[in-house]
């Protein structure tokens, strides 16, 4: 991009022959509540000490990060990877190789493959094609049905498993949770916290039967209009204080949501994220200028619900941040809505745009470290997870601040081309990603081998 990002790179190269051992050196480590200029020490892949000039070996292996920005290393837990049964669109090793060329260390993968994740033999198919394939670390939900809402209890504890995902709306795939009385048996088996896609099935159905021939994509926020959003969303809130179930809410959408989340005050029973893209897009000038390239499911809306969404992600209303990571090919985007596919792929650009939000002045520092790495392993009870201090994983990501350059098609490593953010002029860049010590990720030599493995889970 230019001589600032060629001489960036060459220093994130000079550090790669690092192993499990690794000193970061000369950064500004910025971290939730605070930012400082320090060294971080990994041993063994954990980080061991973080301190001003620390006196290491000279033989360990060194990473200089002088006048770059040190951030943990990004989870996303909310990602369509497409495996199996999918892999034109996405696979596990093309996934997490855009998730960790954009510092995302740890993903958690969504259950809508073909065959869907229902059951502790699916689950154990895809830890199994993750491991030696993932350039991050992994873990999977398990999709509710009312075939299997009794016994999600059983198998929430299986390896690789993080928790319960429940479509309450129909978006793409098989999946579908609409009525309560099956809703309310799945909160009541098992105890993980369960995520769910919020949007009233009953009101989606009448207005999919009600498109017009010719309908423009630009009517996709009026077809899943606010009022499914917010009748879905009322529901679950008070299925969750029946059951006292914790849940998580995937995408909110909605102005309206995010009061209604603010009234009844559920603290910990109720978590909920944003995708980037209801926080940079806005309708209906996301629909005129790309097309289906900008439909998602719930879609993304006027700005007024952009701008109660970007405040309620900076005072913690919104707990974390999302991708929704949900790629398609070209040729399926570029069919005629409605039978045009929704989803947008994300997990690579998560970091370039919310950087661009701090310049913005709508998001700080601090509270993108929060929401991206902090918040979603707490959300999630990821172990080691999400921050920069002793004993967590020696995951981290730099970044040059300084760096306003255009986001360019052929940085993406995602199987699919169709991310309306090609072009965007960003600000703050991802020079290289360290996963557990090693460097899996720069700018100037590529990715390492895959190295991901399940992520840790607590209670």
């Amino acid at each position: 991009m230019g001589a600032k990002r060629g001489r960036k790179q060459a220093s994130a190269r000079a550090g790669s022959a690092g192993g499990a051992d690794l000193l970061v050196h000369g950064g500004t480590l910025v971290q939730t509540g605070k930012q400082e200029k320090a060294d971080v020490l990994i041993r063994a892949g954990r980080i061991a000490q973080v301190g001003v000039d620390l006196t290491v070996p000279r033989s360990l292996p060194r990473l200089d990060a002088r006048g770059l920005l040190v951030l943990p290393g990004l989870i996303d837990p909310q990602v369509h990877f497409r495996e199996p049964g999918l892999e034109h669109k996405e696979d596990l090793r093309t996934g997490s190789l855009a998730a960790i060329a954009g510092g995302v260390t740890g993903f958690c993968e969504m259950p809508n493959t073909s065959p869907p994740t229902t059951g502790p033999a699916e689950l154990a198919d895809k830890v199994r094609r993750a491991s030696g394939r993932c350039h991050a670390d992994f873990a999977f939900f398990l999709g509710a049905t009312a075939e299997n809402a009794d016994r999600l209890g059983e198998w929430e504890n299986d390896p690789g498993c993080v928790g319960i995902k429940v479509f309450m709306g129909s978006s793409t795939g098989t999946l579908l949770v609409p009525d309560d009385r099956t809703l309310e048996r799945v909160l009541r088996s098992g105890k993980r916290r369960v995520a769910v896609h919020s949007e009233h099935e009953p009101r989606l159905k009448e207005r999919y039967a009600a498109i017009q021939p010719g309908t423009h994509v630009r009517e996709h926020p009026n077809v899943r209009d606010v009022e499914c959003a917010l009748r879905s969303t009322q529901r679950l809130l008070d299925l969750v204080e029946k059951t006292g179930r914790r849940v998580h809410l995937l995408h909110v959408s909605t102005a309206e949501e995010i009061e209604l989340l603010r009234q009844r005050q559920l603290g910990d029973l109720v978590t909920c994220e944003v995708t980037p893209n209801h926080l940079f897009l806005d309708a209906p000038a996301c629909y005129e200028r790309w097309g289906t390239w900008a439909q998602m499911n719930p879609p993304v809306r006027e700005r007024r619900h952009q701008e109660a969404l970007r405040q309620a992600l900076a005072d913690g209303t919104i707990t974390c941040i999302g991708s929704d990571h949900a790629p398609h090919s070209a040729e399926e985007k570029a069919k005629d809505y409605p039978n045009s596919p929704s989803g947008i792929p994300g997990v690579q650009t998560i970091l370039p745009l919310l950087l661009l939000g701090v310049q913005q002045g709508w998001l700080r520092l601090q509270d993108l470290v929060r929401v991206t790495s902090k918040a979603p392993a707490s959300v999630w009870s990821l172990e080691g997870k999400g921050a920069l201090e002793a004993g967590f994983d020696g995951d981290l990501v730099l970044v040059d601040p300084s760096e306003h350059g255009p986001l360019q098609a052929k940085w993406l490593q995602s199987r699919s081309p169709c991310s309306p953010y090609i072009d965007w002029s960003l600000a703050g860049w991802p020079l290289a990603t360290v996963l557990r010590g090693k460097l899996a990720y720069s700018l100037a030599s590529g990715a390492a081998e895959p190295a991901g493995q399940v992520l840790r889970l607590g209670a």
